[in-house]
C-alpha cells in the first residue's frame, strides 16, 4: 500500500542516535519542526528561496498592468498576460528537464539573464509603441512570451534541493519543507500582486517589472550558487532511473496524475480569482477582488505549514481525498454570500483545504517520479497550476460575461471535484506501489 513518501532510496531507521537527536532538536527550536528547515540548508535558504520566487508572482500582473495602460486596452493587456502564463507552462518542463542533465546552476544563471533581458525588452517596446496596431502587439506578445518562457522555476527546483536533503533523515521531514515551500508560494503569490499594484499606482506601471528584472539578476543568481545546489548534483540524488521505478511499480500514468491535478488545482485558481472579480464588480469593487482573494490565499498558506504535523499513518492519497472533499464542500457555496462579509468567511474555510491539497500533491509527485528527474516532475507539476490558471480564467470569463458571477462560481466547484476524482484515482493506483 502505498503511504507517506520518502524520497525513492530508502531512508534508515528515524530510531538511530543521530535522527533522535535531530528530533529532540527540532522539539527545542522555537520553529517547532520547522528548526530543522535552517539547520539542514543554512537560514539564508530560506530567505533567498522565499524572495527569490517573487519574480515569478510579479510577471503575470505586471504585463497585465504595464500593457493595459500603455495600450489603453484590457484586451491587449490580457492577451499580454495570457503569453506570460504560456510561455511559462511550456518553459518551465524544459528548465526543469535541463537541470537534471546539465545542473541546477548553469541553467538558473543563464535562465535569470535571459528572463531580465527578456522584461527589458517587453517594457521598452511597450513604452516605445504609440500605436498598437496587430504588428506592434505581436511584438509585445512574443516579449511577453519569453518573458514567461525563460521564468526561472524557483520553488519547484527548491523542492528538488529539499527532497535530496532530507531523503536520509526521519520521513516526516520532507513533509515539513514540503509544507514550508507551499506556504511560500502562497505568500509570494499573495505578495507578488500586492507590489506591483502598489508600484504601478504610486510610481510607475512599467516599475514592477524592472524590479522584478532587478530581483532575478540578484535573488535568482544568489540562489543558482547557494552550497544547497550541490544536493541537486545528479551524484547527490536518488539513483533510482527508469528502471529502478518501474521495479517500484512506478508507470508513467502515476506521474501523470498528480500533474492532471495540478491541472485541475491551477484551474481552480483561475476560475476563482475570476469569479470574485464579477462578485467584487456588483458592488463596485472589481479593483478589490486581489485583496478579497487574498484571504483564502493566506488561510491555505497557514494550513499548509499544519501538514507537518500531520501523523506519517494518514497516508498521502487519503490526504488528497481528504483536502478536496473539504475544497469540494467550500466550493459549492461560493455562490450563496449575498455580500462580501460572507464571502470572507466561505474563502477563509476553503483556504483551509486548498494548502494541504496542493502540498499533498507535490509530496506525491515527488515519490512517483524517478529520481533523475525529479526536476522535471516538479516543474511539469508548476507548470499544470500555470497551464490550469489560465484555462480556468477563460472558461469563468466566459461564464461570467453570460450569466454573472452565479454562474462562473460553477467553474472552482467543478475543478475541486475534478481534484477529488483524480485523488481517487491516485489512491487506487497507487495502492500497489512501493515507496522504496
Amino acid at each position: 500500500m502505498f503511504k507517506n513518501p520518502s524520497p525513492a532510496t530508502p531512508a534508515p531507521s528515524s530510531s538511530t542516535d543521530g535522527h533522535a537527536a535531530q528530533t529532540t532538536a527540532s522539539r527545542r527550536s522555537p520553529l517547532g519542526k520547522f528548526g530543522v528547515l535552517p539547520r539542514l540548508a543554512g537560514p539564508s535558504f530560506l530567505v533567498i528561496g522565499f524572495f527569490a520566487r517573487l519574480p515569478l508572482a510579479m510577471l503575470t500582473v505586471g504585463a497585465l498592468t504595464l500593457v493595459t495602460t500603455a495600450s489603453g486596452s484590457y484586451a491587449a493587456g490580457g492577451f499580454a498576460a495570457g503569453a506570460v502564463g504560456l510561455g511559462s507552462a511550456l518553459g518551465a518542463p524544459l528548465l526543469g528537464l535541463l537541470a537534471d542533465r546539465r545542473g541546477q546552476r548553469i541553467v538558473l544563471l543563464i535562465s535569470a539573464v535571459l528572463n531580465a533581458l527578456a522584461i527589458a525588452t517587453l517594457v521598452t517596446v511597450t513604452l516605445t509603441t504609440n500605436d498598437f496596431t496587430p504588428g506592434s502587439l505581436a511584438v509585445v506578445l512574443a516579449a511577453s512570451f519569453a518573458m514567461g518562457f525563460t521564468c526561472p522555476q524557483i520553488g519547484p527546483l527548491a523542492r528538488v534541493r529539499w527532497m535530496a536533503m532530507t531523503r536520509r533523515g526521519p520521513r516526516n521531514d520532507m513533509d515539513t519543507a514540503l509544507s514550508y515551500e507551499g506556504t511560500a508560494d502562497e505568500l509570494t503569490f499573495v505578495l507578488g500582486p500586492a507590489l506591483v499594484g502598489i508600484l504601478a499606482s504610486l510610481i510607475a506601471p512599467w516599475l514592477p517589472l524592472a524590479v522584478a528584472a532587478v530581483l532575478t539578476i540578484t535573488l535568482v543568481s544568489a540562489f543558482a550558487v547557494h552550497p544547497t545546489v550541490l544536493h541537486s548534483d545528479a551524484r547527490s540524488m536518488p539513483s533510482d532511473d527508469d528502471r529502478g521505478a518501474a521495479a517500484r511499480g512506478i508507470r508513467p500514468v502515476h506521474v501523470l496524475l498528480p500533474v492532471i491535478g495540478m491541472v485541475a488545482m491551477g484551474t481552480f485558481f483561475g476560475s476563482l480569482q475570476t469569479f470574485l472579480t464579477a462578485f467584487a464588480g456588483q458592488f463596485g469593487l472589481a479593483e478589490s477582488a486581489g485583496l478579497i482573494y487574498a484571504t483564502m490565499a493566506l488561510s491555505s498558506a497557514f494550513a499548509a505549514l499544519s501538514v507537518a504535523y500531520w501523523s506519517e499513518r494518514f497516508e498521502h492519497t487519503r490526504r488528497w481525498i481528504a483536502s478536496a472533499v473539504g475544497m469540494t464542500a467550500a466550493a459549492t457555496v461560493l455562490a450563496l454570500p449575498g455580500g462580501i462579509p460572507g464571502m470572507l468567511v466561505v474563502l477563509f474555510v476553503l483556504g483551509i483545504f486548498v494548502g494541504p491539497t496542493m502540498v499533498t500533491i507535490f509530496s506525491i509527485g515527488s515519490v512517483v517520479a524517478p529520481g533523475n528527474r525529479l526536476g522535471t516532475v516538479m516543474t511539469m507539476l508548476a507548470s499544470g497550476i500555470v497551464a490550469g490558471t489560465a484555462l480556468g480564467s477563460a472558461l469563468a470569463g466566459l461564464l461570467a460575461e453570460s450569466a454573472g458571477a452565479s454562474g462562473a462560481a460553477i467553474v472552482p466547484a467543478a475543478a475541486a471535484a475534478a481534484l477529488l476524482v483524480m485523488g481517487g484515482a491516485s489512491a487506487l493506483a497507487l495502492r500497489n506501489v512501493s515507496r522504496d
